[in-house]
């Protein structure tokens, strides 16, 4: 099935002003998992083009904040919202979140970064997992005690190694496919819930 820019959940997102469909994805993660709440900080890991941290802003509320990184712009400019751009791995992030006067303990992790695809199924799976495993640490460096953990992956034997390496140091693992998820898209989300050093 190749990509419909006009299928239901686009024609949704520009209804509603969303930068992007994946925002209906993060929503019901949200539901099912209760993640978000009022007054967390936030960080957004692959945030371009920004309907994430839409979200994450929306149900942190005025006391939150949250913070972007990606290759790609974030156009999506809101109150107590800070986007980078660039790799994450040249960048010294903590000295980015003093500079935006963010504590180095965020509540939530997300990661919705994706490898740019190639024709070769496990190639990109690997890539992927590369990419999740970067995601990982960088939560292991900066997630409070408790706070919880989203990251998207493409589906296969990577994505399970990976699953295990999250359950090692949270309470509560899933794995979840949003109902928004496009046929086919090869993406599922690992959730991890109450982080435990």
């Amino acid at each position: 099935m190749s990509y419909k820019p006009n299928d239901y959940y686009a024609q949704k997102a520009k209804k509603e002003n969303f930068a992007a469909r994946s925002i209906y994805k993060l929503e019901e993660i949200d539901k099912k998992y209760r993640l978000f709440k009022s007054g967390y900080n936030v960080l957004d890991l692959g945030a371009s083009p920004g309907s994430w941290m839409q979200y994450a802003a929306a149900k942190t509320g005025d006391g939150g904040k949250v913070f972007g990184i990606d290759l790609k712009p974030v156009e999506v400019k809101l109150k107590n919202v800070f986007t980078v751009q660039g790799d994450i791995n040249e960048f010294d992030l903590k000295l980015l979140f003093d500079k935006y006067q963010f504590s180095s303990q965020f509540d939530i992790v997300m990661s919705d970064m994706a490898p740019n695809t190639s024709s070769n199924r496990f190639t990109d799976q690997a890539r992927s997992f590369d990419l999740s495993m970067m995601a990982l640490h960088t939560a292991h460096r900066f997630i409070r005690t408790g706070g919880h953990f989203i990251c998207k992956i493409f589906d296969g034997e990577d994505a399970m190694t990976f699953r295990d390496e999250v359950k090692k140091f949270f309470v509560e693992v899933h794995i979840v496919r949003p109902k928004s998820t496009r046929d086919s898209s090869k993406e599922i989300f690992i959730v991890g819930k109450s982080y435990k050093p």
